[in-house]
């Protein structure tokens, strides 16, 4: 919520229970959280991290520093620490999240893990679930509204639900669609009294302006709120959870499920919604399991106790201009911070099923997305100074900013290595050989440790994607197409995230360029879903990217032909970045390999528990 230009609220103490609730509702035990050892867990997620980047330092200086450390050798490894200490991050989070996940283990109590969606449990709070919409594609809007009522229906508790949804649009053909979807959704609506459409003439303070207008008029009537994107879509049974949850655990103030993506129909959206639902359980619960009671907020399917969060929830304004001052546009992890602060435990919960978004489904759009998650990210870091904040609070912020500033000093590091190459080469006037330094990383063939620096980079980056592959083997083979189709999708899968990395690399360069010479991001409504692109459009969104990979590969090819070969999985993503951005960008594709069985998910391939129920379970009326 937006408020004073202050970046320190009113201190306030931890409660023991929620203002003005009872007791614990009796027979909720398996909703109970209790997180046991959580300094023990997070120290030792720190020393995990710390050690492996301290190891992969070690190596890195073995590999630079055999005949002394030149300064530029001495730059390489300053960026090569960060960056490396980066991946560090979820390799620990998966392999926890694996051992977990095979010993059948609750990441937050460590009991055996209780399984989402068995049965509904009777609950007794009354829940508003808001919906925040600005411009968006009504059809997504109200498809998925249906869905959620309709799935709600079938829990018996959907009298405890009563759904809002907040349109700050301003196109007028939106707003007339709004308009006629909504009274249509009333005409089915089997509880058209639970419902309510709100119109603000003006989008002040943005979706948190939006939310925190909600708050004021009508948080008064609600114990708890569930945010839901304009993409959301959650089955009534988490919705009932994650009620239940709240009511079995007073002191909690918020609760943040794992949205996998859905409805993804483009190539490039289809690879991305195979890829979260492989990984992401696995990444969410080695996170949980060191988060503990100081988890973090997404924005959106989490559910919040209005009266603490409109008590503690507002958001600092920065001081100084945008981009980087006024308004916090990443308001989630800040509001997350501050019921944290307030004394309120924030748990991820990655247990819930049913809980999903939508995604870009091109990569100008998801790059996009990620040009405004990159400015607040930046803006968080002016925050690390806070008052009383909870030490982990502080490093979601540093890691989210990590997120995007990694890119940066990856880029860096590699042109600093092209540099050193080239200087090397001018002054020996020769080709690469096995004694130089370059040569041991690319070949394995350190002149100090044993041990090749590259292949423990590949362990970092690849058996985290090896671990999700196993598991989805173990538990799940039927419903990904079978061991041959998900072995092949997975392989897919890599090979494209290779690809994609270096884009990624260059477009969050260039955001962060922007940020720093002043540009604020404008943001009207997102595209989602994804709209096949026109080779003109590819043009323009890609001459920068291939014309930097032309140029750095010349540069390299003249310089050294082993170093660029050690580049080459980096040329081949800039080189084949107008293709790549074009032929993901079909449907026409995504429907070949949906009927080729790859990249299957859940909805796609069959169901045999509860907790396999997904939005596409639930057709519009």
């Amino acid at each position: 919520m937006r408020g004073a230009a202050r970046l320190q609220p009113a201190q306030a103490t931890r409660p023991e229970r929620a203002p003005g609730r009872g007791e614990t509702p009796p027979g909720r035990p398996a909703y109970r959280i209790r997180v046991p050892f959580k300094r023990l867990r997070r120290w030792l997620f720190v020393g995990l991290t710390a050690g492996t980047t301290g190891a992969g330092g070690w190596l890195m200086l073995g590999i630079l520093g055999a005949g002394g450390v030149s300064r530029l050798e001495l730059l390489i490894l300053l960026l090569f620490l960060p960056t490396f200490g980066w991946i560090s991050v979820p390799f620990w989070n998966a392999a926890i999240g694996f051992v977990l996940d095979i010993a059948g283990r609750d990441p937050l109590t460590l009991a055996p893990a209780r399984k989402s969606g068995a049965e509904v449990p009777g609950i007794r709070s009354r829940t508003a679930l808001v919906m925040p919409a600005r411009n968006e594609d009504p059809e997504t809007v109200f498809g998925g509204l249906a869905a959620i009522l309709l799935s709600l229906e079938g829990t018996g508790q959907a009298e405890r639900f009563d759904l809002y949804l907040l349109s700050d649009s301003t196109d007028p053909e939106t707003i007339r669609a709004e308009e006629e979807e909504w009274a249509r959704l009333l005409a089915r609506a089997k509880r058209p009294e639970g419902l309510r459409y709100r119109r603000r003439a003006s989008n002040t303070g943005r979706k948190p302006g939006n939310i925190a207008d909600f708050c004021e008029r009508w948080g008064h009537l609600y114990e708890f709120m569930i945010v839901l994107d304009a993409d959301s879509v959650m089955t009534g049974a988490a919705l009932v959870e994650l009620v239940a949850i709240m009511e079995a655990n007073p002191a909690a103030g918020l609760v943040q499920t794992v949205p996998v993506p859905a409805r993804q129909e483009t190539l490039f959206g289809r690879v991305l919604q195979f890829a979260a639902a492989l990984h992401a359980p696995l990444q969410a619960t080695g996170q949980s399991f060191w988060h503990g009671d100081a988890g973090n907020y997404w924005g959106h399917n989490a559910i919040l106790r209005l009266g603490p969060f409109i008590e503690h929830g507002r958001l600092p304004v920065l001081p100084g201009s945008p981009p980087l001052g006024g308004a916090v546009l990443s308001h989630d992890f800040v509001e997350a911070a501050l019921l944290r602060r307030a004394g309120w435990d924030c748990y991820l919960v990655p247990g819930i099923r049913g809980s999903h978004e939508e995604l870009p489904g091109n990569i100008p759009d998801f790059a996009a997305r990620d040009r405004r998650w990159t400015q607040g990210s930046l803006q968080h870091l002016r925050l690390l100074g806070m008052r009383r904040l909870h030490p982990l609070s502080r490093l979601h912020f540093l890691l989210g900013a990590m997120g995007h500033l990694a890119s940066v000093l990856w880029l860096l590091m590699l042109l600093a290595a092209t540099g050193y190459v080239a200087l090397a080469e001018a002054g020996r006037g020769g080709g690469l050989t096995r004694s130089d330094p370059l040569f041991s990383t690319w070949a394995g063939s350190l002149a100090g440790p044993p041990v090749s620096l590259l292949a423990v980079t590949a362990v970092l980056l690849f058996l985290p994607k090896a671990l999700a592959l196993a598991v989805a083997l173990l538990r799940a083979r039927e419903r990904h197409g079978g061991s041959w189709r998900l072995g092949a999708s997975w392989l897919l899968e890599v090979l494209f995230s290779v690809i994609l990395a270096p884009l990624m690399m260059l477009y969050h360069t260039r955001f962060i360029g922007s940020i720093l010479l002043g540009r604020d991001v404008q943001w009207d409504g997102r595209t989602r879903g994804g709209a096949e692109l026109a080779w003109r459009r590819v043009a323009r969104e890609a001459w920068w990217i291939t014309g930097a990979g032309v140029a750095w590969a010349v540069v390299t090819i003249g310089t050294s032909t082993v170093f660029f070969l050690w580049l080459t999985p980096i040329f081949a993503g800039l080189l084949l970045a107008p293709p790549l951005i074009r032929w993901t960008a079909s449907r026409r594709l995504g429907r070949v390999v949906r009927e080729a069985g790859l990249f299957l998910v859940t909805a796609e391939a069959g169901r045999d528990s509860p907790e396999d129920h997904t939005p596409e379970d639930y057709a519009r009326p």
